[in-house]
């Protein structure tokens, strides 16, 4: 950030728990992953023509061919584990002479397939209550897997028959119509270390994302799968960072001059709103929303920070001079007359920690840069749930003469928070051209 440099960070793939996120500074701009509108499912057909349609990406084509099925608590290798262990088909749980050529039922999918794998089975149908399915993975054999119901349904077909079989059939891409929405694998909020800072910041583009890929590396990773291509499906933040780091320099090839957190500040306030009602954990989960990169080359307004900002933020939330100069690699020190406090910190989005039943207010103290037109109106609109909260903007005008204009305003925010452990709404700078949007969350 000192040199200019905008750094653009992956939330991390431990969602969709509270405060999972791994990278939350205030000076990089933190992504997490939304769903793009096509997403991949592979049928499988049971031995009495059921077919059940469950998720993965199986570029493998068993030809309509049947073969026995057998579940993997029912071919424990006794010598080296037991049936608890092979149910869940881990490596070297299985019995060869009862798997091999045969597709195996396993009670997880955590097991990637390998020890279905190293067994020698024709492929591996999972059934998983714990781990989320909600996009498609990749896997070393021919594979498919189910939700509790449907899993249910094809462990109570092979045990309600002495011979059962089945066939997986290769992957359908089909349209997701929800998109886009936060995907569970991506981490969420709020910020670990200074819940006021709402991480993540912003979400792009992360699940069955077409990847440049090794020729080296098989297309699942694991060793003995003989798939090797350049290209590649893949999921994770991991994907949504790069759309974000793109849109980063895009956003900069029109504006060289500007400072990372300007640029930060465009994405951020330019980014489509999400819907809480998909997305439960809201700002928590999607930060101000999905990346919007043509937009964000011109938003009228940026909220703009440097070093000395980023400093009185660390004195404020009690860093020591040693630690400070840590991080800044400089004689840098905590200036005598300022709080630094969070809400003083001149960031695109405003968080509020409070206790449930007890009344607040708190000021937040912005300043926006001009980078629209010379001359400009823009009037303050916020919207929230009725009988929420009570948010004042002072002033809720503001006029700007020329570009690179700054002017500065205020944020009241009081209520007393009784049953929703988290309220959020929005304020949204706009002068008939521009909609410069900030979240605002309340939560417990």
């Amino acid at each position: 950030m000192k040199n200019g440099i905008l750094t653009v960070i992956s939330a991390g793939n431990d969602g969709p728990g509270r405060s999972t996120i791994s990278n939350f500074s205030p000076w990089s701009l933190s992504v997490a992953a939304s769903t793009i509108d096509r997403k991949f499912s592979t049928k499988v057909q049971l031995g009495n023509n059921k077919i059940y349609e469950g998720v993965s990406i199986n570029t493998f084509d068993l030809k309509n061919k049947t073969y026995p099925m057998i579940y993997g608590g029912d071919a424990a290798n006794t010598t080296s584990t037991s049936t608890i262990s092979s149910r869940f088909c881990f490596p070297n749980s299985l019995d060869k002479n009862l798997v091999k050529g045969k597709i195996v039922l396993c009670d997880t999918i955590l097991a990637n397939g390998i020890g279905a794998l190293l067994a020698g089975a024709a492929g591996t149908v999972a059934r998983d209550q714990d781990s989320y399915i909600d996009y498609s993975s990749l896997f070393p054999l021919p594979a498919s897997c189910f939700n509790l119901v449907d899993g249910r349904n094809i462990f109570e077909y092979v045990n309600s028959t002495s011979a059962p079989t089945a066939t997986i059939f290769r992957s359908s891409e089909v349209n997701d119509s929800l998109a886009p929405y936060i995907i569970s694998f991506s981490s969420r909020g709020p910020n670990p270390i200074t819940p006021e800072i709402i991480k993540p910041d912003i979400s792009a583009p992360g699940v069955h994302i077409l990847a440049a890929w090794s020729s080296i590396s098989p297309v699942s990773e694991i060793p003995g799968d003989n798939r090797f291509v350049t290209f590649n499906i893949i999921s994770g933040t991991s994907m949504s960072c790069p759309h974000v780091s793109g849109a980063a320099a895009y956003v900069k090839s029109f504006h060289p001059t500007w400072s990372p957190a300007a640029i930060q500040s465009a994405l951020m306030t330019t980014a489509a709103p999400m819907s809480s009602g998909i997305n439960m954990e809201a700002e928590f989960a999607y930060g101000s929303g999905h990346l919007n990169p043509l937009k964000a080359a011109n938003p009228g307004l940026v909220y703009d920070a440097n070093e000395t900002d980023y400093i009185n933020f660390l004195c404020g939330q009690g860093y020591s001079t040693r630690l400070i100069q840590l991080l800044s690699k400089d004689n840098s020190t905590c200036p005598e007359d300022t709080n630094g406090t969070v809400s003083e910190l001149n960031y695109p989005s405003f968080g509020l920690s409070t206790s449930p039943l007890k009344s607040f207010s708190r000021t937040f103290k912005r300043t926006v840069t001009n980078v629209g037109s010379p001359t400009a109106v823009y009037r303050a609109n916020l919207s929230f749930p009725t009988g929420t909260l009570k948010i004042m903007v002072n002033p809720d005008v503001l006029s700007f003469t020329s570009v690179g204009q700054k002017l500065s305003f205020e944020v009241i925010v009081e209520a007393t928070i009784m049953d929703k452990a988290m309220v959020s709404g929005a304020l949204v700078w706009d002068d008939g051209e521009h909609k410069v949007r900030s979240p605002i969350v309340v939560f417990i």
